[in-house]
């Protein structure tokens, strides 16, 4: 997959910045353009926000952050970059204007992107004159975390430009859905203006409040829409017949009586201060900021469940988790083996979600620190997805975890291992746990491993292309002295 180097964000609000944040966090430089007087301090709230999610989504080694600079013209933001991403406000002769000083400025080769949520991207490219490399590129927020991007093509499109955009997409965590025809508001907004019309009508007509609205969502269908979408969830409901069955029976149901999809409700002052008022007695006391860390920690846990379906392969977003996880271990720079130090495997800081009742981190996380870092070791000497889909692995036969200090929520920990003395078919590894900001030991590891078939149900030697990886690590740690608490059973002080 072509990856993008250098990138740039014409207009750098709620999703300018987003999509900012989504090429930085994937080690992209990128440049902004917005003469909002706020534009940095706005961007460096979301990147940190970004950040913050990053940390609780994955453990897999992401690059080192892109470099962040801000441009004091839109030529200057664009020169050099291989993605350019348009985010101004969702005006016709705006982004028209916009998007025309962005084409004659920018490399011919460049892709241009749109973020409009509605704009017809043959519209778009009217005045440009290299419309064929300009497409909608709609995102859905925040874009840091959602994976999705409607890729439109205009009538000048060229559809290796389409192909190339979802290509690189992918590269930064997302997948790009090329949409078959230019529609207005595409897919994805066609059914939440549809879905949005109708939940006006039921606050305009007294059916229920905001909260009530929200909560039927959310603990119903968006919990189902979270893991399969409309089409899958009905074809359940349809029992063993399926689909066809489902629409026999609910399909007249289309034209009852029931909605008012096509009846736009008037949006007049007493509904504006209905549905506002409703809303800051739901969530006013909550700021915006705390709102979308909530947000992104919820998003969070969800795609971390869905990454853990259909038995550890993934399901839905999850699959696409799973896979740019798979990305970025592929692409992470290998470390070298130093035979005066033990390995440094793992950076992450303390989510909300692993904190305990008593403020500090639980338990079990400090073992998933270490299992996490033991996932590092065991990719940088081969031992990844391809290599146990093919029936080798290495199995857990025991450890022994002390706990020595506490972890707070947002503290940045770090592991190092070393490698005890092995043939390869035994694997053991001592590790430590360490608090970033004062290097305070907080928890030690000792792991043994057995290499197995899976196949055979029995422990065998490594293949060889491991066995080449890890037996220099074995020989240039076999210098360094034996750690201390090396072999203590439980309980034992010295």
């Amino acid at each position: 997959m072509g990856t993008i180097r250098r990138a740039a964000c014409i207009g750098g609000g709620i999703i300018g910045g987003a999509w900012a944040a989504r090429f930085l966090l994937a080690g992209i430089d990128t440049r902004i353009f917005d003469p909002h007087p706020e534009a940095q301090r706005l961007m460096s709230e979301v990147l940190t926000n970004a950040k913050r999610a990053y940390g609780m989504l994955t453990s897999a080694p992401l690059p080192t952050q892109g470099t962040l600079s801000f441009s004091d013209s839109l030529d200057n933001a664009v020169r050099g970059a291989e993605w350019i991403q348009e985010s101004v406000p969702e005006k016709l002769d705006l982004k028209r204007s916009v998007l025309a000083q962005i084409d004659a400025a920018a490399d011919p080769k460049a892709l241009i992107g749109s973020s409009t949520s509605g704009l017809m991207p043959t519209e778009l490219q009217r005045d440009m004159k290299h419309p064929e490399r300009m497409f909608v590129a709609h995102p859905y927020n925040p874009v840091y975390l959602l994976p999705l991007v409607e890729l439109v093509g205009g009538k000048k499109t060229t559809r290796a430009v389409l192909d190339d955009a979802k290509a690189k997409l992918a590269t930064i965590g997302m997948t790009g859905m090329i949409i078959n025809k230019e529609i207005e508001a595409f897919v994805g907004d066609r059914l939440l203006e549809a879905f949005w019309r109708e939940a006006l009508w039921l606050i305009k007509d007294d059916i229920c409040d905001t909260e009530t609205l929200d909560n039927v969502m959310r603990y119903s269908f968006g919990l189902r829409w979270a893991q399969m979408g409309l089409f899958e969830t009905y074809r359940i409901a349809g029992g063993e017949a399926g689909m066809r069955d489902f629409l026999s029976k609910y399909g007249s149901s289309l034209s009852w009586p029931w909605t008012k999809l096509t009846d736009v409700v008037d949006l007049d002052a007493d509904l504006v201060e209905k549905i506002a008022a409703q809303s800051d007695a739901q969530s006013g006391q909550r700021g915006f900021r705390e709102l979308e860390r909530i947000r992104d920690q919820n998003l969070v846990g969800i795609l971390q469940a869905l990454k853990a379906g259909d038995e550890g392969r993934g399901w839905g977003a999850g699959k696409l988790l799973a896979d740019f996880e798979a990305h970025l271990w592929k692409t992470a720079p290998k470390v070298q083996a130093n035979p005066s130090k033990p390995l440094k495997l793992l950076e992450v800081n303390v989510p909300s979600a692993w904190i305990d009742y008593n403020g500090h981190m639980t338990e079990y996380r400090y073992t998933q620190c270490f299992a996490d870092a033991s996932e590092a070791l065991l990719q940088m000497i081969g031992v990844d997805t391809g290599y146990v889909k093919a029936g080798h692995s290495y199995y857990t036969v025991e450890s022994h975890v002390r706990l020595l200090a506490e972890a707070k929520l947002g503290d940045a920990l770090y592991v190092k291992a070393q490698l005890l003395p092995s043939d390869g078919k035994k694997f053991h590894t001592f590790m430590w746990l360490y608090r970033a900001s004062d290097d305070t030991l907080l928890s030690t590891y000792e792991h043994l491993l057995l290499h197995v078939s899976s196949k055979e149900s029995r422990s065998v030697p490594p293949l060889p292309e491991v066995m080449r990886k890890l037996k220099p690590l074995i020989e240039a740690h076999a210098v360094l002295s034996l750690p201390d608490a090396a072999g203590r059973s439980v309980g034992q002080r010295k």
